[in-house]
């Protein structure tokens, strides 16, 4: 759960000799075996406030991956570890340029860091006094309150707003256990304009909700599902927006593809690549209209690899080598023909566990081969192997 700061660790942090004695001791190692060196230097400038000075630098260096402000900024340990990432609250903050937004459960501020000077007027607000305190530090100037997210204290803004998910026994998956609970809190602002970041995980259809569903994506890990409600969806070219999968990449430029998009994708056979979607577009239910976009075919209608001659640009490919009925020991001659040394194993539709399979392979001590990839699939009734090349492409 991490050190639990109090208001006073806040005001020594936040103060010009706690922003001193964070500065000087920036560059200590911290790690396990600095440990008592550590505490020990820190102990001798910031004296009872040691323990609130070295979890701040600890959970700064872990940040830095995530947020871009990392280096500057005042966590709790709970709320690094739900923060929105920088590029997607900047994303979210795209699609709110302009409106007047009051994130509910503003926390330290990864949201409202992006919201600034993108959108209207901007007001955090959130029960917790020392993440507060933490969030006037973290993004000066934005209006701040301590308020209930459902008591309502703002209006004629879009509400945005990031339950809580954890508790000290770790992640809660019921949409009732969320603090504040996911149903109460749509019920409350039901009529206004919301946006609410989920788990990814998220069983949508345990909920009333007739907005838009975007499952977003970040360098290949999806990160969120985000509720938006009707009024802050846009249009698609062939009716309303219900399901949207959004990919980021710190590296590449953004793309999106929705379930307004045409969706008539056959079933082939297996052409000269094997593609898996992004996670967002899988879980978003967006396989099909994936695959009409690109002019792929699905190897079958229940699983999510995608096949054709020509795979999409930016993404993960895998060529096609060999296809064989699968069995352990048709799969491990026609990879030992192959001269493979390493062996990366995907499965869809199988009880195969990848973990145990790869052992019994019996490739290990094999050298000077190709690193080669398998997809196993499920192909109608029939138990599939593809023994493939991985390119990225361009």
């Amino acid at each position: 759960m991490g050190y639990a700061f109090d208001l006073s660790d806040v005001r020594f942090l936040r103060s010009a000799e706690g922003s001193d004695v964070l500065a000087r001791c920036a560059d200590l190692p911290l790690t396990t075996a600095s440990r008592l060196a550590d505490v020990a230097a820190v102990r001798a400038v910031a004296g009872d406030h040691a323990p609130a000075v070295l979890e701040t630098l600890l959970l700064r260096r872990r940040a830095v991956a995530k947020l871009t402000e990392a280096q500057h900024w005042l966590f709790t340990d709970d709320a690094l570890q739900q923060a929105t990432p920088t590029l997607v609250a900047r994303h979210r903050a795209q699609r709110l340029a302009g409106r007047d937004v009051h994130d509910v459960t503003c926390s330290v501020g990864a949201e409202l860091a992006e919201l600034t000077g993108v959108a209207g007027r901007v007001l955090g607000s959130d029960l917790d006094p020392v993440r507060l305190a933490m969030a006037a530090h973290n993004v000066a100037g934005v209006a701040l309150a301590r308020a209930d997210a459902l008591a309502p204290v703002s209006r004629d803004t879009v509400v945005l707003a990031d339950p809580g998910r954890r508790d000290t026994r770790g992640r809660r998956h019921d949409p009732a256990a969320l603090q504040p609970p996911l149903p109460a809190l749509l019920e409350v602002y039901r009529g206004r304009d919301l946006a609410v970041k989920c788990a990814p995980g998220l069983d949508v259809d345990l909920l009333d909700w007739a907005g838009e569903v975007e499952l977003v994506s970040l360098d290949g890990g999806v990160r969120e599902a985000c509720l938006y409600s009707a009024g802050l969806s846009s249009p698609g070219h062939q009716g309303p927006v219900h399901r949207r999968a959004t990919v980021l990449s710190s590296r590449d430029a953004a793309w999106t593809i929705t379930d307004a998009e045409p969706d008539d994708t056959d079933v082939r056979p297996v052409g000269e690549w094997i593609v898996e979607p992004d996670g967002a577009v899988v879980r978003a239910g967006l396989v099909r209209h994936y695959g009409a976009r690109h002019g792929l075919g699905q190897l079958d209608s229940h699983i999510a690899y995608l096949t054709g001659d020509v795979p999409p640009p930016g993404v993960r490919a895998f060529r096609v080598l060999e296809e064989l009925a699968y069995s352990e020991k048709a799969l491990r001659q026609a990879l030992r023909r192959r001269g493979a040394s390493s062996v990366e194993i995907l499965v869809r539709g199988l009880d195969v566990d990848p973990a145990v399979l790869r052992p019994r392979l019996k490739l290990a001590g094999r050298s000077g081969g190709p690193a080669l990839s398998v997809v196993l699939a499920r192909i109608g009734d029939a138990h599939r192997a593809y023994v493939c090349t991985a390119h990225r492409t361009s």
